[in-house]
């Protein structure tokens, strides 16, 4: 149970950031054009194929917060979390049929530009100037500290947090600077490293737990033994807590609502994210739409992957803990930090997969960083620079723009990061991002849905659900309790533990989206009959080939196994 680093683990890890680098430097200079232009650089010149993009989303996608926050829930509420996880893959088949080819056919690199041909360049700037402030002040503050976080705890030393902290910002920089078509193929070898240091992480949690119980050195026997020592922690769905439930069941409860999350706010948090989200549909946006949807669906299978990375360790560590196993890992005040189960489970790893684990935590946070940095450049770029501030900008110096505005959210980012300016660590990393981005989420989901299938949706309309949407997220998450009461028709609240009653998080969003969409559909529906900005979309668009539906029936069918087995 030591963090020691021998030199076969540093071997390891130093062949992965120098095979990182060279395969990034050889994806740059091949084909090297005589001058990038911006759909070079931003969009990776169409060149990306399908597992390219499909890696690319996950690499992107998971990250410290997966690693820390899922495990952590994994260990509190158990597989449960992975709705999240399995949720996402279907809405990647929406987004694949339904969003893809709107967005292609728009001809778009970003979203505000979509906003723009859809509604009005008003709505697109304040969307602009908004992601461009949620992308650095929140996602890339909290992958930078809680990646720094974790893996200073992985090495045994808090006192190197600032030094990794810039090593990892200045690698993901190094990344950035070479567009979308180094951090895209890089990925590739970048979600390799994560899925295999990963498996091999939850290998030994597995054997962990079956040598625990006296059934030798076996992952299966020691799964056998989680799903009969822990039996609460392998159900899908919570039930509705009564006066008699205890406290940490009601935790769970709020954390995870039961089926009823399955009609609110669930479908938000993956719609906003999968779909209406700069840093990972911009992968997909330079492809054609076979490849496009064939990358996107990829991803989608690879997310029914993610929880046994992510997920099962947290599990194992509590059957562990509860055992007797990492007392050793308990907290000043007696208790197990949740959030320190991957850590702990990391602690038992043998020398040379410590040094891989090192790798997949890396791969994961460096990923995650490049490819936010480099959706915060082309926004500013594309959005705010070249239309607001110099239109006359041609290419060149637009491509270097972006590499500075690189430069510069990374440079602010680590500023606010260097003593948590910003209160990440008091407020934990994955519920700092759920905060603030799930507050406009119901906002944006019901502008980006309205304005592609409903062609009376009208600008004002869509600025008004935007504000409206953050404003009900508020209200239903701080103030709706102390004004209507703890229980209405509309929602149920419970006992939190601290003296006050709250809303489950997410049946607040789907409250806020139902109220936004609601006044939306009012106000256009007050509106001119024809919208001269709406969408005429064809049917046939959204016409699937014989191998992308297989692609879907296979991976619905795998999650509907799953719930069956774990429901």
């Amino acid at each position: 149970m030591q963090n020691s680093f021998n030199t076969l683990d540093l071997s390891i890890f130093l062949l992965y950031i120098v095979g990182i680098g060279a395969y990034g430097f050889y994806v740059y200079k091949s084909k090297q054009k005589a001058q990038m232009t911006t759909q070079d650089y931003f969009l990776a010149e169409g060149s990306l194929t399908w597992w390219a993009i499909g890696a690319s989303m996950i690499a992107s996608n998971i990250s410290a917060e997966q690693f820390i926050g899922m495990s952590g829930n994994g260990f509190q509420v158990g597989v449960a979390v992975a709705a999240y996880e399995w949720l996402a893959a279907i809405t990647l088949i929406i987004v694949a049929v339904f969003f893809m080819p709107i967005y292609l056919k728009q001809k778009i690199y970003t979203m505000p530009q979509f906003l723009e041909q859809r509604y009005n360049a008003t709505l697109s700037l304040i969307m602009s100037i908004f992601w461009l402030f949620l992308y650095v002040l929140v996602n890339l503050t909290s992958i930078l500290y809680l990646g720094a976080l974790a893996i200073s705890n992985l090495v045994g030393g808090g006192e190197s947090f600032h030094l990794i902290m810039v090593a990892l910002a200045v690698f993901a920089v190094i990344i950035t600077l070479g567009g979308m078509k180094v951090v895209g193929y890089t990925d590739v070898i970048q979600v390799g490293v994560l899925i295999i240091g990963g498996l091999a992480t939850t290998y030994l949690a597995l054997t962990l737990v079956s040598e625990r119980f006296g059934l030798g050195s076996s992952a299966i026997a020691g799964f056998n033994a989680m799903m009969n020592d822990a039996g609460d922690h392998f159900h899908m769905m919570f039930d509705k807590p009564t006066a008699d439930t205890p406290q940490v069941e009601i935790n769970k409860y709020l954390m995870l609502p039961g089926i009823a999350m399955y009609a609110a706010g669930q479908w938000i948090v993956n719609l906003n994210y999968w779909g209406c989200n700069q840093y990972i549909t911009q992968r997909a946006l330079g492809a054609d739409l076979k490849t496009a949807r064939t990358g996107i669906l990829f991803a989608g299978m690879l997310k029914l992957l993610m929880p046994v990375i992510v997920m099962l360790p947290g599990i194992a560590a509590y059957v562990l803990h509860k055992n007797g196993g990492l007392q050793g890992e308990m907290a000043p005040g007696g208790n197990f930090n949740a959030d320190n189960a991957y850590s702990a489970i990391l602690t038992f790893l043998p020398n040379g997969l410590k040094g891989l684990s090192l790798a997949a935590l890396t791969a994961a946070i460096v990923a995650s960083l490049a490819g936010k940095a480099n959706s915060i450049s082309t926004i500013f770029t594309l959005d705010i620079y070249k239309r607001y501030l110099k239109p006359e900008a041609d290419e060149k110096q637009l491509v270097w723009i972006g590499r500075l505005t690189v430069m510069a959210a990374t440079a602010l980012a680590i500023a606010l990061t260097w003593k948590d300016l910003l209160g990440i660590g008091g407020e934990g990393g994955f519920t700092y991002i759920q905060k603030y981005t799930g507050f406009i989420s119901p906002g944006i989901v019901a502008v980006f849905v309205l304005g592609m299938f409903w062609k009376r949706t009208t600008a004002q309309a869509a600025i008004a659900g935007m504000l409206s949407g953050f404003i009900l997220s508020v209200f239903f998450n701080n103030y709706a309790v102390s004004v209507f009461g703890p229980e209405t028709i509309l929602y149920s609240a419970f006992p939190n533990g601290q003296g006050a009653y709250e809303i489950p998080f997410l049946i607040c969003m789907g409250l806020s989206f139902a109220f936004t969409a609601a006044l939306m559909i009012g106000m256009s529906l007050l509106g001119p009959a024809i919208n001269p900005k709406a969408l005429h979309l064809d049917r046939s668009l959204f016409r699937v080939s014989p191998s992308i539906m297989t692609l879907i029936v296979i991976t619905l069918l795998m999650i509907t196994a799953l719930y069956v087995k774990f429901w």
